[in-house]
Order: C-alpha cells, then structure tokens, then sequence
C-alpha cells in the first residue's frame, strides 16, 4: 500500500501571530502526533519553498512584495487577527510550497493521498488581503496550480469558518468547485447559502451554513444529500481539503459540537471516490482533539467510518434541507 505523504518544516514553528495567540506554533506537533497515532502507513517529508510565481498565480505581486518586505522589516500587524514576524515570510512559502510538492509527488506514485502540517493557514486569505491568521491561499494555489495542468479540482472545506478568500477566488469559474460546511452566522460573516457563485461561476461554489450545537448527524446528512452527489456529478480528478479542526466540540473559537471521529466520516466519505485527497491544515486550536481529529481524518481516508450517536438539534437539519433546496438547482443528483 502507498503511504500517505505528511509534509512539514520546521520554519512553520518559527511564525509567531502575537503573544497568546491561538494560531501557534504547538499545533504543528498536535498534528504529527495525529499522523504517528492513526497507525497507517506514512513518510514524513520536508515542505519545500514555493517560488514566488506560485504564489502570484492567486496573489497579486503588490501584495507579495509587501509580506515580503514587512517580514524583512521585523514584521508587523496585517489585520486585527494576523501578524507576521521575520521568520513568518519563510514559514509561508514553505506553507504554500508543500501542497504543491505533495501533488507532484502523488503524481509521481510515491503516495496516495497527503496530510499537510503547515502553518499559517491559507483560506482567509484573498488575492491581496491577509485575514483571519491566514497570509497567502496554501489550497486555492495548490488548486490552481493543478487547474493549469488540465486537472479538475474540487475543494471541501470543513474548517468551522467560511472560507472566504478561497471562494472569492474561484466563484466566477466553473472549472473548481468549492463547497464549504460552516457555522453561520459567525466569522467572517460570509458563506450564505445563496453565496452560489457568479456569472460562469454560478452552482459551484456551494455552501453548506450551520447553526451554532450542530452536531455529526447533521454533518453527515449535508454529506450525503449534498457533498457526495455534487462531487460525482462535478467529477473532480483531485480533492483538496480545508481541514479545520475548530468545529470540534472542544474547541475555544466556536460553538459547534463536533467529536474527533465525525471529521473521520467525512474523511471516508470523500475516500470513497477513489481519488488523490490532500489535507490541509486551516483551523483548530484545541491541541488534544487536532491529535484524535487528524488520526480519524487519515483513518477516514483509508475507508473507515465511525458511527455517530447523538443527535443535533431539529434547526441544524433543516439548515441542511434548505441547503440541499439551494444545491438542487444546480445539481441534478441533490435532493430537495
């Protein structure tokens, strides 16, 4: 069996997003624990620089050059909730770059899918904003990348935030699909369930909005109502993941009630196409339950799919109804 591929370098332990911040370098090692505890085959890799032309095929060369030259500077304070210091301009490439080599790599047969514990995070980030912890898109570059080489790419994003800046990407285009499960409404405020796409875009950007207790069943009743059937019938040829953890019941930032083993369902739904799945670290800030969460990803990934048992409350499953009302108008295979 082909292992799965974990890159990380140890430069991502070197940005630091303020003094307490929850964003820190501690959840780089929560998320190896993770990997070493699934028990399945792995090969640790180091997380190569991405050549500043990748990151231009997302972002604007302005903002590039200004990341560049704050982290030069000594760093400084990008938005509210994200920072830089000198060593956060190589921690970012090295973010960037790692989903680019787990791609090339998988290309190549060295591995069947890729778990990536890197930081900052990426999918807040816009063309030319920096935003919630994240600096520069690590999936939407990956995405696009990919896209260049003729690959369709669909993008799950689990992360308990909307991943605005990755929909602001792609939403005029038909060529990636985007859907995102989310607690709503909640930062960044984004994410509607009419947020469907724009011009050549429309129906494929799909997201799934959740009140605050949702719990696994919900989450697995968006999955197959929704997420499954959009995908077979978007017949991406890649999966990429926004694998936040903070949708956990433990975690500090939210208030959904998700356990370890449902980002493990999720995991086995998508593992069911068949295809080369790269795994992104976004969220999550409760290192305990980032260490089981990533074990049950990568155990849902090669086909496992724990039960749930507790029910959530009856508004996150008519959420769920009135996303797959939404979906359906695009997508024969969703159910209203």
């Amino acid at each position: 069996m082909l292992p799965t591929l974990v890159y990380s370098h140890e430069a991502c332990l070197g940005h630091e997003a303020g003094h307490a911040h929850p964003e820190r370098p501690e959840r780089i090692g929560a998320v190896l624990r993770g990997a070493e505890r699934w028990g399945g085959p792995i090969e640790m890799r180091q997380a190569p620089l991405a050549a500043e032309s990748d990151l231009a095929l997302v972002h604007d060369k302005s903002y590039i050059d200004r990341i560049a030259q704050i982290c030069a500077d000594g760093g400084g304070v990008l938005d509210p909730d994200t920072a830089v210091v000198e060593a956060s301009w190589e921690a970012s490439l090295r973010a960037a770059g790692a989903g680019i080599a787990a791609a090339a790599a998988i290309e190549a047969g060295e591995g069947r899918n890729a778990l990536l514990a890197i930081r900052p995070p990426g999918h807040h980030a816009h063309r030319n904003r920096a935003l919630g912890f994240c600096i520069f898109n690590n999936i939407a570059i990956v995405a696009e990348k990919l896209n260049k080489q003729g690959k369709r790419v669909a993008i799950v994003d689990w992360d308990v935030h909307h991943g605005d800046g990755t929909q602001d990407t792609f939403h005029r285009r038909s060529d990636v699909l985007y859907i995102s499960t989310h607690q709503f409404p909640f930062y960044p405020g984004s994410g509607w369930l009419e947020d469907i796409g724009t011009g050549a875009g429309a129906g494929h950007t799909v997201n799934i909005a959740l009140p605050p207790g949702t719990r696994g069943d919900a989450y697995d009743a968006a999955f197959e109502r929704i997420v499954i059937p959009v995908l077979t019938e978007f017949d991406p040829e890649w999966i990429l993941v926004s694998a936040g953890y903070d949708a956990h019941r433990a975690d500090p930032l939210a208030e959904m009630l998700l356990e370890s083993e449902d980002f493990g369902r999720m995991a086995g739904h998508l593992s069911k196409f068949g295809l080369p799945v790269i795994v992104f670290l976004e969220g999550g800030y409760h290192l305990e339950a980032i260490e089981a969460s990533v074990a049950a990803t990568l155990d849902g990934l090669a086909g496992a799919m724990p039960d749930y048992s507790i029910r959530s409350p009856k508004r996150s499953h008519m959420m769920v109804d009135l996303a797959a009302e939404v979906a359906s108008a695009n997508w024969k295979g969703v159910r209203a």
